[in-house]
């Protein structure tokens, strides 16, 4: 990362920008994703130039359809742009998802989740086309898309077509609540471990390569020399005139296909309230954080900036947990913690947080998490479901009768490592999350031993500190395959697309 202190407020090209960075795509209710491998750079390059790639620009209606494209390093060298002529993309994105053991221990990916069990990996793979369109448009737009051109270029290797988007995940809760707001506008300018209480908005940066971030630096952005035929197209890089921003208004991409067993997660809910569905509403509300309306067990009691007042709360209102866990997925997806600033309680004071010794200023309960500072690890989410939808009755019905269902996981950042990664190793697979022992998240956690410790338990505390522990939790989602990808701003699009056109 790049320490550019008073850097300047630089406008947002919205219209070098894909659009699904900025939009969500939820009117556009239909959506298909497409892994292909290149089979002519050539093709390649010619589909690019004349592809309806959708901008992040605000229209007067809103677009009835929308096509996005993502690469994998490899896909890139496929089109020519080689590591020799790029500098400064991310070693994740470089080495790929699955390539280190060590990174899938650290994502959780062990056990029936490690890529030598999964359906599909990207790193054989270099072009993710994403279509989205509006109900009944979808095979329309496809037909528009995907020309001849694309098929002289292009082999599919795996399509993922998803279902309806109604804002409701498989397991049948309400997704996609609490999604961070970009603060594009910078009003909020933020400054080093500067901000002590939780704020929903985060800066263009987080998730924009080149733009400024949380830490009040530019993210880092992939750059090549001036003199690479066709650069002059791209930005000239931030205070060197001599490189040009091959990153800029782009964003790294993170794409997991995650199966849900939901049959299985409402027969074991089933089975642990007895029967009881009252219990049994109670009990997957637990374990989510939030009743399937979307509704938290905490209720609003803070004013969030950012945020909708039927979400305003953090948890220094429940800090032993007793109205939602402390392993709750939702308090683990989003702690929604300030920062604990060095320069207000001195060096020390700030070391003994770090290193989980201090109790909180207020003098309540509790743990204070320096490590945990939300807004250095937000990321913004934009995957669809897939297969049939199972109401939670229904499911439990099947009485754990597999049905191929669930989530595949988009998401948006500038940091693959601080971000993603630390998200899903410090905070979903950790079994010693939040002070606890043997927990991993109860609805997305792998039970295989994390690091050598049990990950399977669930526990609901209560007033009277005994806790309600649930042990020998199953495997709810399982991984099936996954990849990093470089999301290009459409000026960075059309030189990818440029050097494709190059006689080798």
């Amino acid at each position: 990362m790049s320490r550019t202190p008073n850097i300047p407020n630089d406008p947002v090209e919205f219209d070098d920008m894909q659009a699904l960075v900025r939009f969500g795509h939820g009117a556009l209710s239909e959506a298909e994703f497409i892994l292909c491998s290149i089979r002519d750079p050539k093709a390649a390059g010619d589909w690019l130039d004349q592809a309806p790639v959708t901008s992040a620009e605000r229209l007067d209606a809103p677009p009835s359809a929308a096509l996005q494209v993502a690469f994998t390093a490899v896909g890139l060298r496929a089109m020519g742009v080689e590591e020799g002529m790029s500098t400064g993309f991310a070693q994740p994105f470089l080495s790929g998802m699955s390539s280190e053991d060590s990174r899938s221990r650290r994502l959780g990916d062990t056990g029936q989740n490690a890529p030598s069990e999964w359906d599909w990996d990207a790193g054989d793979a270099h072009v993710l086309i994403m279509l989205y369109a509006r109900k009944g448009g979808l095979a329309a737009w496809k037909d528009k898309v995907l020309t001849p051109t694309f098929d002289a270029a292009f082999t599919q290797a795996r399509s993922f077509p998803t279902r309806t988007n109604d804002g409701t995940e498989p397991f049948g809760f309400r997704d996609g609540i609490s999604e961070p707001k970009i603060d594009w506008q910078n009003a909020h300018p933020p400054s080093k471990h500067g901000r002590e209480d939780f704020s929903n908005l985060i800066s263009p940066g987080e998730v924009v390569l080149g733009l400024r971030n949380e830490y009040n630096a530019r993210s880092s952005s992939p750059k090549v020399d001036g003199d690479v035929p066709g650069s002059a197209i791209l930005a000239e890089a931030s205070g060197n005139a001599a490189r040009r921003d091959l990153g800029r208004n782009g964003s790294y991409l993170v794409f997991r296909q995650l199966a849900q067993d939901v049959p299985g997660f409402w027969a074991f809910i089933d089975k642990a309230a007895k029967g009881d569905p009252d219990r049994r509403d109670w009990l997957a509300a637990k374990m989510v954080g939030r009743t399937q309306d979307g509704t938290p067990l905490i209720h609003g009691r803070r004013d969030i900036e950012g945020s909708p007042r039927s979400n305003d709360f953090t948890y220094e209102d429940d800090v032993d947990g007793v109205r939602c866990p402390l392993g709750a997925h939702i308090r683990r997806a989003n702690p929604r913690t300030g920062d604990h600033p060095y320069q207000i309680e001195g060096r020390i004071g700030w070391l003994l947080s770090t290193l989980g010794f201090r109790r909180r200023r207020d003098k309540l309960p509790g743990r204070h998490d320096l490590v945990a500072s939300t807004r250095f690890h937000r990321l913004v989410r934009r995957g669809r479901v897939y297969g049939p939808k199972l109401k939670s009755k229904m499911a439990s019905q099947k009485g754990g009768q597999s049905v191929d269902q669930g989530l595949l996981f988009i998401c948006l950042c500038a940091d693959i490592v601080r971000q993603f990664e630390f998200v899903q190793n410090a905070w979903i697979a950790s079994p010693t999350f939040n002070g606890l022992t043997g927990e991993a998240d109860p609805l997305l956690g792998g039970r295989a031993p994390f690091c050598g410790v049990a990950s399977d338990g669930f526990t609901i505390q209560t007033a009277d500190g005994v806790g309600e522990h649930i042990a020998h939790l199953p495997s709810f989602v399982t991984v099936r395959g996954g990849g990093y990808f470089f999301l290009p701003g459409l000026r960075a699009l059309r030189f990818i697309a440029h050097h494709g056109k190059q006689e080798v």
